[in-house]
């Protein structure tokens, strides 16, 4: 009996020292798996339960013109924060800070209040309030830096540049297409917490600065959009208009070299314009580009040998009547050449030869010159127009699409397609970005001009361009569009605005258009101009060819273009501004210039602002070329030289220390 309950003791003790070993082989293993195999991954879930982490903004890259100009830049600026627990007289501290902030003491008061012992009071400061306040020697009061978006230009090129939110994300333009090439890795401000996560004091606060994006170089010349932006604003202002739009480019390669929109916007406060004011009209707009089309049909008409150089239309005395319409022309004309048809912009005679070349020829040739389809620019928002199909086409619709009516495109889309004859018959794709470089320089990406094909031969384009001539001449509708020393080639549009309300033409609404090339031969720039609705005249050979003029002779003087033929206007007359100063610094009281009796007296621009540089130099009338930003440091000729008109006249400036 004994024996037997002797051994049921020993297979218990037996039974529960195998539970205990097996106990302890389960507690083993688990202290391996979690103390060897998932140590990484729960130490980061501890600090996540004992920190807690406030992002801060990104550091975004730059954006500069083809000069490397800084169109769009990221500055530091201090961002306020308060340690509520830490702070030893709330009400004391609210009321001494809430006039720096901007807020009702209250407010401040409640925010200090608060359960949170991390809250943000005011971010990205400006340097006068954040001294202020940290005079004030506030325990639990600090400041840590953050990114803010700087557009050091104001209004220049904001369309096409665009600007960012408070994320900062892009919103608009370049900083929207290549938002995430621009914007930089995200920061973070870290701060303790307790074991029931209560966050507690921690002067020793952790941050991680943010790591800055990749830097965007456009194609844009900031000194071009100046021009274009300045002639614009007049030419709408001038008339009356309801807005413009201006667009500079380089034929042969598709570079953009200037994009501007009136009426126009400051990115630094893109909040206080409407949404009219923010839209890039050179690739959101699409119009009737009216008697501007009669190039590509007059192109395509060659180019199929549906008409001869030597061909010449009865333009009916001004009045013709085609598929139960009436077609007129501003004057009566009889017999005209193809030539005199561009040159006085016969309406009949583009119907003319819009019916001798037929739908299927005219619609393959103005969809090989890219209307109805997108250019394929780098910026968000291109519309592509509307070009129906010619089995659309009806009754009249062939006459009328023959001089640009029935068929809407896009400012670019326009000067894409001009450029094109302008080049010898490429079709170039327009482009913006010239380069993408890291923040130490490094090339990750450049552009490089692109053939989408061959629309027209070269044969064709020079005899295109060189009856386009003839509008800029005398007697032509483009006479306005002269550029003084330079053989150009161009045309006119003036195009009826379709009433929203009627759906049929306006009876006053118009949109006046001119599209050129310069020079003649070997065409340096494509300019088009268009002004929507203007008071003063219909006519785009009034209203837009002037300030086609006036960009075409600043911006080829600029890029010193030698003459084709001996100028009207002596060179130091001819006065070519550059874009204002991309800093805010006040005029120095006292500029030390030379006295002149004339303009031609090198002035001595040391030590002044661009801003009094460019009043010096529109006061006397000398075209300067301006380098750098911020002081004028060097300067060529000396001050007190006489200047002529060969000399490399030039100033440079540094930023201020």
């Amino acid at each position: 009996m004994n024996d037997r309950k002797e051994k049921w003791t020993r297979i218990r003790i037996r039974f529960m020292g195998g539970v205990f070993v097996s106990i302890f082989v389960l507690i083993a293993a688990r202290a391996f798996y979690l103390q060897v195999v998932k140590k990484e991954s729960l130490v980061k879930l501890a600090d996540k339960q004992h920190q807690r982490i406030v992002p801060l903004t990104p550091v975004r890259g730059a954006i500069f013109d083809s000069n490397n100009a800084p169109l769009a830049v990221s500055i530091e600026m201090d961002s306020c924060f308060a340690e509520p627990r830490n702070v030893e007289d709330i009400p004391d501290a609210a009321a001494k800070l809430a006039p720096l902030l901007s807020m009702p003491a209250d407010q401040v008061e409640k925010k200090l209040r608060g359960s949170k012992n991390f809250v943000w009071l005011q971010r990205r400061m400006p340097p006068d309030k954040v001294a202020a306040i940290k005079a004030l020697q506030l325990e639990g009061i600090a400041f840590v830096k953050e990114s803010k978006r700087f557009y050091p230009n104001s209004e220049i090129a904001a369309h096409v540049v665009g600007f960012t939110g408070m994320d900062p994300e892009g919103l608009e333009g370049i900083e929207l297409k290549y938002d995430s090439t621009i914007l930089g890795g995200t920061g973070y401000l870290v701060t303790e917490r307790d074991a029931l996560g209560r966050e507690v004091y921690n002067k020793g606060i952790v941050v991680k600065n943010s790591a800055k994006g990749q830097n965007i170089t456009l194609t844009l010349d900031k000194n071009i959009q100046y021009i274009a932006e300045k002639e614009l604003a007049k030419a709408v202002e001038t008339n009356g208009a309801k807005a413009g739009i201006a667009l500079v480019m380089e034929p042969a390669t598709g570079r953009v070299l200037a994009m501007a929109s009136y009426p126009t916007f400051n990115p630094n406060t893109y909040f206080k314009y409407t949404p009219q004011a923010l839209r890039n009209r050179s690739i959101a707009d699409s119009f009737e580009p009216g008697s501007t089309f009669k190039i590509f049909l007059a192109a395509t008409a060659l180019e199929q040998r549906a008409i001869r150089r030597g061909d010449g239309f009865d333009c009916e005395n001004g009045s013709y009547s085609i598929g139960g319409r009436t077609i007129h022309d501003t004057h009566k004309y009889g017999y005209l050449s193809i030539a005199q048809i561009l040159k006085y912009s016969s309406n009949i005679g583009a119907a003319k030869i819009g019916a001798r070349l037929g739908s299927d020829k005219l619609y393959a040739g103005l969809t090989g010159f890219g209307f109805g389809e997108k250019t394929g620019i780098d910026l968000p928002g291109e519309s592509g127009g509307t070009l129906r199909n010619k089995n659309q086409w009806f009754g009249v619709d062939l006459a009328t699409i023959s001089f640009g009516q029935g068929v809407t495109a896009t400012a670019l889309q326009i000067a894409t397609a001009v450029s094109a004859v302008a080049n010898g018959g490429l079709l170039m794709k327009p482009y913006l970005v010239e380069k993408i470089s890291d923040d130490n320089g490094n090339m990750l990406r450049t552009s490089a001009p692109e053939v989408r094909r061959r629309v027209i031969s070269e044969e064709t384009a020079k005899t295109v361009a060189h009856m386009l001539e003839g509008v800029v001449v005398e007697g032509g509708t483009g006479v306005n569009a002269a550029v003084d020393g330079y053989r150009s080639a161009g045309k006119t549009g003036t195009a009826q605005k379709v009433d929203p309300l009627t759906r049929g033409y306006s009876a006053d609404k118009r949109t006046a258009s001119y599209v050129g090339f310069v020079p003649l031969e070997k065409p340096r720039l494509t300019i088009l101009v268009v002004v929507d609705e203007p008071k003063t005249s219909p006519y785009g050979g009034v209203v837009a060819a002037p300030a086609f003029s006036a960009i075409a002779q600043q911006a080829l003087c600029y890029l010193k273009v030698p003459p084709d033929h001996p100028l009207k206007k002596k060179p130091e007359q001819m006065v070519v501004k550059s874009a204002p100063p991309a800093e805010t610094v006040d005029a120095v009281a006292d500029g030390g210039v030379v006295a002149g009796a004339t303009g031609a007296v090198m002035p001595n621009f040391r030590g002044m602002s661009m801003r009094q540089a460019l009043k010096i130099m529109e006061q006397r009338g000398l075209n300067v070329k301006l380098q750098g930003s911020g002081r004028a440091v060097e300067q060529n000729p000396k001050p007190g030289s006489i200047i002529s008109g060969n000399d490399q006249v030039w100033v440079r400036f540094v930023p201020s220390a």
